[in-house]
């Protein structure tokens, strides 16, 4: 081994190895000529996915309402947002927060579905892009141009597509509102905190969170769940260091806590979620029944088991060792390993792994067997996005360790780059077949629309309705004809009395 070679301990400070060294990776980082390949060669890789997000809100307009859809335009239609809150609150679910957000989308009926796609998705890229930046300022860490978006559109990828059921996870707006949409409304609260500098910067942020709490109460109960053990395991793990900035951290995060409190609060006590558990028979001695729990745990092995063979998630290590690989400090320099990284490393692991759990728990009554399968997959983006997070930061961690190991990073940076553009293929074929068989069902259901309109504007009080299934997605007549749900949403969103099953004959029910 050569004489220049690094011990093999990573340094805890960047003059722990030879000065020469350290000078060399200075002048390579400030040659102007360098950097601008860096950022260049960077922001094209940030293509494949954010061609993949833009392909996707494209398909979606090929969305049309499905299962639960139906029974919220009708509403939304006749009695306006504050009437779908009122249902939500007094006879559905209690979430108003997640009611006033559908009823923004239901507003528009046909076009906020097909609209939707586009604003979750801009939405998600916008957050995770302006948290991966403000981070990284909050770290006093500067990288080239293009890599925060980079790391923000492979993420946004990894957290949309690459799942067992796309449409259920971005297309759907139901379910998008109640499992894809909260853990990014989260990580947007986050960023007032990361950038605040000013006495009045942490106001705004405290107060932030403060309001943001509540509003996630009422939004989903497993992202509340995510979001308080997150909060807790923080408040855990600052509690040895006293400074200030680290005091005002914990100020935040029992702000965050107390919001998310009070939302839950508002939520539990609601007429609409005793309704709803009463349904279910989801008590809390139900829910905390020894065969509950053990089927929970069982559920949730499986679901980590499928997220973990999921290869493409690697996609976020390889990101994230490229953005420990090309970041730097102020002066030049490169960063260092964090002094009790094993430590924060194992907390996020097993805050991952307890509020997946828990999210499990309380999802079970309702799904019973099927919590784990593949139609019900949207219940994982509720901690998926923190998965991912993990998974970039450890592919930091990596990319430090490996700056200050390596004589050269090049062929690293190059196994990552090809690996960013791999793991984006497989998403791609599945998002164009869904896309074709989109755009069937869209040609089918306009011109089923078309005919149920006319029937019913001549004054016809009961029709059929040909069942038209995407990913799924539930419709009237399931389970062989046995169940008629959302038949009568159907019949309401027409006007009309009653759907029956144009797949059966005339004269049988």
């Amino acid at each position: 081994m050569s004489d220049h070679t690094p011990d093999s301990t990573v340094p805890d400070r960047p003059d722990a190895v030879p000065d020469h060294q350290d000078a060399e990776r200075r002048q390579d980082v400030h040659d102007p000529r360098n950097a601008s390949r860096t950022s260049l060669w960077v922001t094209a890789l940030s293509l494949p996915p954010l061609v993949l997000l833009a392909a996707a809100t494209w398909f979606g307009r090929w969305v049309r309402p499905g299962a639960d859809d139906w029974c919220f335009l009708p509403v939304v239609r006749d009695d306006g947002i504050t009437g779908l809150i009122g249902r939500f609150y007094f006879a559905d679910n209690g979430r108003v927060t997640n009611a006033a957000l559908v009823g923004a989308y239901a507003e528009f009926q046909v076009a906020g579905h097909q609209w939707f796609g586009l604003v979750s998705g801009a939405l998600t890229l916008g957050v995770l892009w302006a948290a991966t930046a403000a981070a990284l300022r909050r770290g006093r860490l500067t990288a080239p141009r293009g890599l925060p978006l980079l790391v923000a559109a492979m993420a946004t990828a990894l957290f949309l597509f690459a799942t067992p059921n796309t449409y259920k996870t971005f297309y759907w707006p139901a379910a998008s509102v109640s499992h894809t949409m909260p853990p990014v409304l989260a990580c947007a609260a986050l960023i007032p905190l990361l950038v605040a500098r000013s006495r009045r910067g942490r106001g705004a942020a405290l107060a932030l969170a403060l309001l943001a709490g509540p509003a996630i109460g009422t939004l989903s109960e497993e992202t509340a769940i995510v979001v308080t053990v997150l909060l807790v395991t923080v408040l855990l793990l600052s509690g040895r260091v006293t400074d200030t900035s680290v005091r005002f951290l914990r100020l935040w995060c029992a702000a965050g806590i107390a919001g998310v409190g009070a939302g839950a609060l508002v939520l539990m006590t609601s007429p609409g979620s005793n309704t709803r558990r009463e349904r279910y028979g989801a008590g809390t001695a139900s829910l905390a029944a020894p065969e509950s729990l053990a089927a929970s745990l069982r559920g949730f092995t499986e679901i980590a088991h499928s997220v973990v063979t999921t290869w493409q998630y690697a996609g976020a290590v390889a990101v994230g060792v490229l953005l420990g690989l090309l970041c730097r400090r102020p002066d030049g320099s490169a960063p260092v390993l964090p002094a009790r990284w094993p430590l924060t490393a194992c907390a996020g692991v097993a805050a991952l792994l307890v509020s997946g759990y828990l999210c499990t728990v309380i999802a079970y009554p309702v799904f019973e067997d099927r919590v784990s399968a593949p139609s019900a997959n949207r219940l994982r983006n509720d901690f998926l996005l923190v998965y991912v997070a993990l998974l970039v930061g450890a592919g930091a961690l990596l990319g430090v360790a490996a700056r200050w190991r390596a004589r050269r990073t090049g062929p690293v940076q190059a196994v990552c780059a090809v690996l960013c553009v791999l793991v984006c293929f497989g998403p791609a074929v599945t998002l164009l077949d869904l896309g074709t068989n989109m755009r069937e069902r869209a040609v089918r259901w306009d011109a089923q629309d078309r005919r149920m309109r006319a029937a019913a504007g001549a004054g016809a009080r009961v029709l059929p309705y040909e069942r038209l299934v995407i990913s799924q997605m539930l419709e009237p007549f399931s389970r062989q004809g046995r169940s008629y749900w959302p038949g009568g949403c159907v019949a309401d969103y027409y006007r009309i009395d009653r759907v029956t099953d144009a797949a059966r004959p005339r004269g049988r029910t």
